[in-house]
């Protein structure tokens, strides 16, 4: 773990390597203070030395000048350096989560994640900082007291450094609980902070159900666990600290008594014992700046480990080493033995075998839970098939990257997702390089241009978040608007119109049949007027295809698929399928 979080120092080494320069000139310097203080009073101030006196204050001066310097360049630069890290490991996390399949965000909650990218990295960039900065300030202090205070007088050294092992044996013992501690707490606001996006994305929910109050209960449930985590991370931190502190008062008794005794018995000068007393509380910095560093090591490394728990998650569903780029999609399917489930679990598609012609409509109908948008996931591998082969222009998907495979192939879903942001920056989504004459006829084609161009901004207007200024209708317009700009060969349409009111539902009709011209079409479909020009139909359950035809040969057929249709529009209620 410490090897790995080392390695991000590697891109700003001439950064890290000025930071930690400067932070032990600066400790350097103050060293000499305890070194000048025993001269003027050994030597300069009883011997009269105006002159020497002088030339030790302007010493003194530029010294500390010197140290201004070292200082801002570790508090600034020390910080960068910290920040720049933050940078890469929160850039390096976010392309990794591009990667991870949809099982991955099926499992996780949103708001986990952003807490791992947001606050845990924050925690890191501290550490990043500070940690190593502590550790060799601390170094140089220590050893360059001891080397002066043994010097100064060994056998009175000897008697004060004998209680620095008692310090360490306590810090290291209560480390153990500190981590554990603050590792409890960094779960705890992933938890928090899960609830909360929860709460603030379905506050309209909350509020037409007058459930205020509930949600209100569940995010404090998550509140006081944090706060009781909060505050038993604090309670080991605090019997971590005070007991420091008790044993650094302790042993300035012990530097005061031997130091009074050795004085006494004319073993030590008061010029002496006072530089003494001046290292000794030079000494007691660096043991501060360690028993903060530990506190820092854990909320830092507690943030680090879990960064690398997801950086551990890999991929299952990645490029093969030698996968091809798939080019002049003619958009044929096919479908060979294809099994799917879930984690193992019961197969929700079981040898499946079909195929699309290029440029033809295939359509799904069938009872919820018969697998048919999860077959439309498996042909941009969203989801990977667990057996079987799924073939484009007769090459195994398996065989072509991600990229090439996903830029041939459009998807319109019921709930469509809109980001953060105006029209024309979402539309834009669907070729980022289009020019706005494409995104115009694009949103024309899509039937959505004219209520746009009414917009008091237009194209720049703001759709809010998810588009929460927009009608659903509208909403799925601008999301046929961003597929017609990305012009792909194949198309799937997942249940694109059910969630709309019939006029909307019309016009939207309209534009996904303009899209679907000349493109090789898959339709998931509980409306079956949307599906009846297709060229055919599949009706797809949990025991697999059970039917398939054109809309007249199934409705001859009189069988799931008749039943289903005169359900629909002659108020027949069919048995259960």
């Amino acid at each position: 773990m410490l090897k790995k979080f080392i390695s991000y120092y590697k891109p700003h080494m001439k950064l890290f390597i000025l930071d930690i320069v400067c932070a032990f000139l600066a400790a350097g310097i103050d060293l000499f203070y305890p070194m000048i203080s025993r001269k003027l009073i050994n030597e300069v101030i009883p011997k009269y030395q105006l002159e020497m006196l002088y030339k030790l204050s302007i010493l003194l001066v530029l010294l500390y000048i010197g140290k201004l310097i070292c200082n801002y360049i570790v508090d600034y630069w020390g910080h960068v350096v910290g920040v720049r890290m933050q940078y890469d490991m929160r850039k390096e996390l976010f392309s990794h989560l591009q990667e991870l399949p949809f099982s991955y965000f099926d499992d996780n909650k949103t708001g986990h994640i952003m807490s791992r990218i947001v606050n845990d990295l924050m925690e890191v960039s501290e550490l990043a900082h500070h940690g190593p900065e502590d550790v060799f300030i601390s170094i140089v202090m220590i050893l360059g007291s001891f080397a002066v205070l043994c010097t100064i007088n060994l056998k009175l050294t000897l008697i004060v450094f004998a209680f620095i092992p008692i310090m360490f044996w306590f810090a290291i013992k209560k480390r153990v609980k500190m981590s554990k501690a603050f590792k409890n707490v960094r779960k705890k606001v992933a938890n928090v902070n899960a609830q909360l996006e929860n709460s603030i994305s379905g506050i309209r929910v909350a509020k037409s159900f007058t459930n205020e109050e509930y949600e209100m209960k569940k995010f404090d449930d998550g509140n006081v666990k944090f706060r009781e985590s909060r505050e038993f991370a604090y309670k080991s931190m605090a019997e971590f600290f005070s007991g420091i502190k008790f044993l650094i008062d302790l042993l300035r008794i012990v530097v005061i008594f031997a130091g009074g005794i050795f004085a006494y018995k004319r073993l030590i000068n008061i010029g002496d014992l006072v530089a003494y007393f001046l290292y000794i509380s030079l000494f007691m910095q660096p043991i501060r700046r360690l028993t903060s560093f530990i506190e820092q090591y854990q909320l830092g490394m507690a943030g680090f480990e879990r960064f690398v728990e997801i950086m551990n998650v890999q991929p299952e569903i990645k490029d093969k080493e030698d996968a091809g780029e798939l080019k002049n999609v003619k958009g044929n399917i096919q479908f060979n033995n294809v099994s799917f489930n879930y984690d193992n679990k019961k197969s929700i598609l079981s040898n499946l075998n079909l195929e699309v012609k290029e440029g033809k409509t295939l359509a799904f109908v069938g009872p919820s839970g018969g697998g048919k948008t999860t077959l439309c996931h498996l042909i941009p591998r969203f989801y990977e098939a667990t057996e079987g082969e799924l073939l484009v222009d007769g090459k195994n998907i398996k065989d072509i990257t991600l990229k090439s495979l996903r830029k041939n192939i459009g998807i319109v879903q019921q709930d469509v997702f809109l980001f953060g942001g105006t029209i024309k920056e979402n539309i834009l989504y669907g070729n980022s390089e289009a020019s706005d004459d494409e995104i115009i006829e694009a949103a024309k084609n899509a039937n959505i241009h004219d209520f746009i161009m009414n917009l008091p901004e237009g194209y720049e207007t703001y759709v809010g978040e998810r588009g929460i200024k927009l009608s659903g209708g509208q909403k799925q317009r601008v999301s046929i608007a961003r597929v017609f700009l990305k012009n792909p060969p194949i198309l799937i349409l997942d249940e694109a119109t059910s969630a709309l009111d019939n006029a909307t539902e019309l016009i939207i009709q309209k534009s996904l049949e303009k899209l679907s011209k000349g493109r090789t079409t898959i339709v998931v479909a509980h409306r079956l007027s949307t599906i009846k020009n297709a060229d055919e139909i599949i009706v797809l359950t949990n025991k697999g295809i059970e039917e398939k035809g054109s809309h007249e040969e199934l409705i001859n057929k009189d069988g799931i698929y008749a039943k289903l249709y005169n359900a629909q529009f002659k108020g027949y209620i069919p048995d259960e399928v």
